[in-house]
Formats: structure tokens, C-alpha cells, sequence
């Protein structure tokens, strides 16, 4: 049982149907039938009589219905406290970056504007990222791209081509671009499949006949960095993450279709836009970290 799928009944119960708890939840019909969906069928329970356009609750719904005012309630409840205290003082921001260098001109502002914050980052890819959001584990996001959900809010931080680096000792460095057709003939090292830079060069290699398999895969960016420096292979990353180290060398790609882009996004659950903390996050963001 996910907390997403209780809210989501208890508006349908609420508003008595699909469409205008969607309105109120400022997610899709679909979305919100889906949750109730798995609901029921992860109990084997049927919630909801529908008939045309009408809902009614069955028994087992209506049961259930009871309990859930009390637990939405109380959350209302908490909220109401919490909104007296003293969060932009003394509260917690809890953010997950598939890089956190795209943070760091908006760290240092927003921790400028509240000092007593404290602001914890841990790192992802795209799925650990998203799953943090909707766990509740996590409060803001950075993610390699925008993201197409009705349940996300957005704001683009940049937009940058994807570069293959390698260590400066390697024979190519220092070299032209690379095609597709080159990259397969060489070693990679590639992140987990949950990566989204990944992803994007695996499609533009299909799309274009070319197979890219890793040499070596390995999780997280520090590691396929290291590994890189090495001389072990070639890596991939965005131009905006490629940083400062003097043991590698940034080597620009050929793609058929022009640059493949990393469009990152701070981003977080839409209804989660308006607490205190995330709203002085994304104020500081879209101001541009000044």
C-alpha cells in the first residue's frame, strides 16, 4: 500500500469521482484511476461501484473511507503546525542530484538567504531520483532531463551537449570528434541503466545501426571517472558536469542527428511545490542562484 494510492481514493471518495479529484490533486484522470486501481488489486477488494460517470463506494470502501478522513486529517493537522514553524530557520532540505554541480550557485545562494537550514544532497540517476520523490524520501530533485508526468514541477537549470572525456594519455585525445561507428570499435565505460545520458547515446546508436555495449559498467559518475582517468576507456557525461581535472581531456561527438542535450531540471512533486522550504529553493533557483 503507497501513500499515493490511499490519497488517491480519498479524493474520489471525497469528491465523488475521478475527474474532479484529479482537478483537485492537479494530476490526470488516468493517473488517479491507476493508483485506485493497483489499490484494489493489490487487496483483491473492489472500492468503488462505477457505473458511467458515477462512483458509489462499497461497503469495503466506505470502511476504508472512514479511516482515511482520519489519517488526512491529521495530516492537514500536521501541516498546520508545521506551517507555524519555524521551517525557513531551522528545517531540513533533503535533495537527490544525478549531479550535484548544477547545485552549487544555488546552494550557496539559498544557504546565504537561510543559514539555518540544513541541506542534505545524495546522489542518483533518473529512476533513484524519481523514486526518492515519490517515497517522500527526498524533497527536491535534479534530474538529466525534463520531465513529461503531470505530477512534477519543473524548472529547467541548463541545457548542455553530451562529450565523451578520456584520460589524457589516451590515443585519441586531443583528437576530432567521434562517430557512432567508432565509439562500438572502442572500449566504453558506461553507467548503470538507469542513467539517462546513457539511455539518450543507446537510442541515437540504435536509431542510427550502431551497438554500444560497455567494457565496463559501473554506478555512479565519480566511479566512471575514475575508472576513465585510468585509461580503461572512454566515458560520457555533459558538458555542464565535465568540470576541472587535468587528467582528462573532453572529446566532442558526431551524431547523425546533431548534439544529443542534457536538459537539467530541478524539479519536485507538484503538490509538494508549496512548502516553505521547496518554494525558497526554486525562488533561488529561478533567480538564478543570486
Amino acid at each position: 500500500m503507497r501513500y499515493v494510492q490511499l490519497r488517491a481514493f480519498h479524493h474520489v471518495a471525497l469528491h465523488g469521482g475521478f475527474s474532479r479529484a484529479a482537478e483537485e490533486l492537479h494530476l490526470t484522470q488516468p493517473a488517479i484511476s491507476d493508483q485506485v486501481r493497483k489499490l484494489e488489486e493489490e487487496y483483491d477488494v473492489r472500492l468503488f461501484d462505477r457505473h458511467k460517470r458515477q462512483v458509489r463506494l462499497t461497503e469495503q470502501g466506505a470502511r476504508l473511507w472512514e479511516i482515511t478522513k482520519r489519517l488526512f486529517d491529521a495530516e492537514q493537522q500536521a501541516a498546520d503546525l508545521l506551517s507555524e514553524s519555524r521551517a525557513l530557520r531551522a528545517g531540513t532540505l533533503r535533495i537527490v542530484a544525478d549531479s550535484a554541480l548544477h547545485l552549487l550557485h544555488i546552494l550557496a545562494a539559498f544557504r546565504r538567504r537561510h543559514p539555518g537550514v540544513r541541506v542534505t544532497v545524495r546522489s542518483g540517476n533518473t529512476e533513484t531520483v524519481l523514486e526518492s520523490l515519490y517515497r517522500y524520501d527526498a524533497d527536491i530533485g535534479v534530474l538529466g532531463d525534463l520531465p513529461e508526468r503531470g505530477d512534477i514541477e519543473a524548472l529547467r537549470l541548463n541545457s548542455t551537449p553530451i562529450v565523451a572525456f578520456a584520460a589524457r594519455s589516451h590515443p585519441l585525445a586531443g583528437r576530432g570528434p567521434l562517430t557512432l561507428a567508432e565509439l562500438a570499435a572502442l572500449p566504453l565505460v558506461l553507467r548503470e541503466e538507469g542513467s539517462k545520458t546513457r539511455r539518450k547515446l543507446e537510442q541515437a546508436a540504435r536509431a542510427a545501426g550502431v551497438a554500444l555495449a560497455p567494457a565496463i559498467e559501473a554506478e555512479g559518475r565519480e566511479a566512471v571517472r575514475e575508472i576513465v582517468a585510468s585509461g580503461a576507456g572512454l566515458g560520457f557525461v555533459s558538458r555542464a558536469e565535465f568540470g576541472a581535472d587535468s587528467r582528462l581531456v573532453e572529446i566532442p561527438l558526431a551524431l547523425p542527428g546533431g548534439p544529443l542535450t542534457m536538459d537539467e531540471a530541478l524539479v519536485c512533486l507538484r503538490e509538494r511545490r508549496g512548502a516553505k522550504l521547496v518554494r525558497a529553493f526554486f525562488d533561488a533557483a529561478a533567480e538564478g542562484g543570486a
